[in-house]
């Protein structure tokens, strides 16, 4: 079963692992280069302005040229800018190159994806899930480990980087020869989807604003209080691997629980955490371990809790249209969080960085129980199974809603008829 798809997985892997070092890199390079923090903050913003982009315009190009040749030219351009940045060590050409990274980055998945999709039968696309989730874990986290081995002052660690994207190639281009259909361009139906659900949305934006910055700022936050290279990426390491570590056990909980019951429950315990980080600047290097492990394990997981909160509520049709606003929304707090973050450290010291990530926690977690009592939740008997998210690309979303086909029925007893006063269409 996993056979005929493992080129393509070994690609997603070689892929997501050079992405990862790279996120990294550019807040330890930057410090060291001298950049300012605000500028550093800045860079993850254009990383993604440029992931947002290729979310809705990508599937154009792979229409236009195909799967293997925009595969080929992207990742020609995503090894192209590392190197660029190894030259040029000048903070606006950075930018630039953080736009083009995300746009590639995102771009490159989502050919990937779709031909995943496209070559896995439903099945056994569960477990095609569950191995591509797990290569993406074993990726980002292992290779994270290259940038204390390499190091990241010389130009040596922005050509792995590259080379990775090169490597990326191989497998693709020694795949399967077969023609997936191209992706459609996801429907943006801003209005659409908050009427469907209005806190997935504010979750998607609150995580946008928060996760995205742990993820490319809190390496400043490492080096502030601190820690050496080798420390800063143990902390993100971890990070990563709570969140996978209690993503599905979230999940199953929110099966029974109820959804928002467990994005409540997960804000709190993402907020607590950011309360205990604020206040390790002195602390010690094991309590600080803990505690990125602990935000990422009650933070990460609020992207999908928001998505299965969302599709609950949806009709069939609407999936896709929901992971696209879903995407926008996430986008749009990912392009304010980073710089936002960065102007907190560089005012206010290391620990407002994660004061900054308490506050959205809080406001979260106070919406959360405004619209618990605002809204009736989903019968336990409507809600979908629980599918963990990447947010990588539309497509990985639609690949995980045809693993499960819900029957929800009316109050007519007919099985998928679509009632137009049904409450969970409802504002």
């Amino acid at each position: 079963m996993i056979r005929p798809l493992a080129p393509l997985l070994l690609a997603a892997s070689i892929l997501l692992g050079g992405n990862g070092v790279l996120g990294t890199l550019i807040a330890l390079r930057g410090k060291l280069e001298g950049f300012d923090t605000d500028l550093v903050g800045l860079m993850g913003a254009c990383y993604y302005a440029g992931f947002f982009g290729a979310c809705f315009g990508a599937a154009r190009l792979i229409r236009s040229i195909g799967h293997v040749r925009a595969f080929a030219s992207l990742a020609a351009i995503g090894a192209i800018v590392p190197l660029i940045m190894a030259m040029a060590a000048n903070a606006w050409m950075w930018m630039a190159m953080r736009v083009i990274s995300g746009f590639c980055f995102s771009a490159l998945l989502m050919v990937i994806e779709s031909w995943i999709n496209e070559n896995s039968k439903n099945a056994d696309r569960g477990r095609v899930l569950s191995v591509y989730r797990m290569a993406d874990l074993l990726a980002v986290t292992g290779t994270q480990f290259l940038i204390p081995a390499v190091g990241e002052g010389g130009y040596q660690i922005f050509s792995v980087v590259s080379l990775m994207y090169c490597l990326s190639l191989v497998p693709v281009s020694l795949s399967n020869r077969t023609r997936p259909a191209a992706p459609d361009t996801p429907r943006l139906e801003l209005g659409a989807v908050w009427r469907i659900s209005p806190l997935a949305c504010l979750t998607s934006l609150a995580i946008g604003l928060t996760n995205s910055a742990f993820r490319l700022i809190g390496p400043i936050y490492g080096i502030e209080i601190g820690l050496d290279t080798g420390g800063v990426v143990i902390f993100m390491t971890l990070g990563i691997i709570g969140g996978a570590a209690l993503q599905y056990p979230f999940g199953h909980m929110s099966d029974r629980l109820g959804r928002r019951t467990m994005v409540l429950i997960s804000t709190l315990g993402a907020m607590l955490a950011a309360v205990f980080l604020a206040r390790q600047e002195f602390g010690s290097l094991w309590s600080v371990y803990a505690g990125g492990f602990a935000f990422g394990a009650f933070a990460l997981p609020l992207y999908s809790l928001a998505a299965a909160h969302a599709n609950d509520r949806a009709h069939p049709g609407q999936y896709v249209l929901i992971s696209a606003g879903l995407i926008f929304f996430f986008s749009l707090g990912a392009v304010i969080g980073p710089y936002a973050a960065s102007l907190v450290i560089q005012h206010f010291g290391a620990g407002a960085f994660f004061v900054y990530t308490c506050a959205v926690h809080g406001s979260l977690a106070l919406i959360v129980m405004v619209r618990m009592k605002r809204r009736a939740p989903v019968p336990a008997g409507q809600r979908s199974p629980f599918v963990g998210l990447l947010r990588t690309s539309p497509m990985f979303n639609r690949m995980a809603r045809r693993i499960i086909q819900p029957k929800k029925k009316s109050p007519g007893g007919g099985a998928g008829r679509i009632n137009p006063h049904d409450h969970r269409s409802g504002p």
